[in-house]
């Protein structure tokens, strides 16, 4: 079975100036197969600027790729006819890290439930179609008679956010990718957004890309993660694996960063180089911030090594293992026993 989103070696750079021309990789050869035979769940997760928005934008169509390709179904999405694009936003769909910006201030929030409603036929009759959309709403925590009627500005962050939430539910589509979407909800509605897009992928067999910066979310609900750097991936696999023994030293600092539910536990002090930080690396982007950085480091960028059963680290420390192609890089992202199966607790990522 073809994955329903492939990432064939996508890049996107950006030029900005005028007078002086300058170049920005925002995401630098990146391959990512989503869906297949089951379901899976798949953390993309890295600081600010890694990456991880732009990558969203390429797998949802909303950014060209200045080189490689992203394939929906075994089809470039630069070559779709418009009956198959239709076919795409109807199987992918998407929630933002900012709401506000997918509203009309002019319309009712009804508006972004029964249009793709009506659009995608969901429902064979306007009291099925209102009858499911409560039914999303409640999924999601809010009350239909408080929510349908009114404008965005009447509606907090986090309730916006939530009909995002509702609106992907409602058209169940194969694949969710959402971009940071508890970012504006305060904690004590996270776990039912969270549990909410579980529960489509156990329940109704939807794949879902998890795109944060908070791996204790990462890690309580995904199955695999990547881990991003600079537009680059650093370390992928088992998101249990991945986060409880960290092989890149970029990840080691990202999870010693985790703050520990115990006030009278030191967090950690990673070690990171800072005096070489603003120092370009033509090798690892890594290099520059590494305690562990090897003269080869700045020379050559390092391809990721399988650097155990089901892993993978960009990070020359593992050359004694062998390079993964983008085919073997795919079978990585492979459903499997996930964090939130074991029963594992965020306070067990670092004791």
């Amino acid at each position: 079975m073809r994955p329903i989103v492939e990432a064939k070696g996508v890049s996107k750079t950006f030029t900005s100036g005028l007078l002086k021309k300058r170049r920005t990789n925002a995401v630098e050869d990146v391959s990512l197969a989503i869906g297949g035979p089951e379901p899976t769940v798949i953390a993309i997760a890295g600081e600010s600027g890694s990456g991880k928005t732009t990558l969203a934008q390429l797998l949802l169509n909303l950014q060209q790729p200045t080189e490689g390709v992203v394939e929906f179904m075994g089809r470039d999405l630069a070559t779709l006819s418009r009956r198959e694009r239709k076919s795409f936003r109807r199987q992918v769909q998407a929630i933002f890290q900012d709401p506000f910006e997918v509203y009309n201030p002019f319309y009712k929030v009804d508006s972004v439930l029964h249009g793709p409603a009506k659009k995608f036929q969901i429902g064979r009759s306007m009291a099925e179609r209102n009858r499911l959309i409560e039914e999303s709403l409640n999924l999601v925590g809010l009350l239909p008679e408080e929510t349908l009627g009114r404008y965005p500005h009447q509606l907090s962050g986090g309730q916006r956010q939530r009909v995002m939430v509702a609106r992907a539910m409602l058209i169940r589509p194969q694949l969710i990718i959402a971009d940071e979407p508890v970012s504006m909800v305060d904690a004590s509605l996270r776990a039912t957004i969270l549990e909410s897009l579980l529960k489509l992928n156990k329940e109704l067999g939807i794949s879902l890309v998890y795109i944060t910066h908070d791996l204790t979310t990462a890690f309580q609900i995904s199955d695999s993660i990547m881990i991003m750097y600079q537009g680059s991936i650093v370390e992928v696999g088992d998101v249990s694996k991945v986060i409880k023994d960290p092989q890149h030293p970029y990840t080691k600092l990202l999870v010693s960063s985790i703050p520990l539910p115990d006030p009278h536990k030191d967090w950690g002090t990673p070690q990171v180089r800072q005096e070489n930080a603003g120092i370009v690396s033509a090798g690892c982007k890594f290099a520059p911030r590494c305690p562990v950085v090897m003269n080869r480091c700045s020379d050559a960028l390092p391809p990721l090594y399988s650097s155990a059963p089901g892993r993978a680290s960009a990070c020359f420390l593992f050359d004694e293992h062998p390079a993964l192609d983008r085919v073997e890089l795919a079978g990585l992202f492979a459903p499997g026993p996930s964090a939130r199966e074991n029963g594992s607790e965020p306070s067990g990522i670092r004791g």
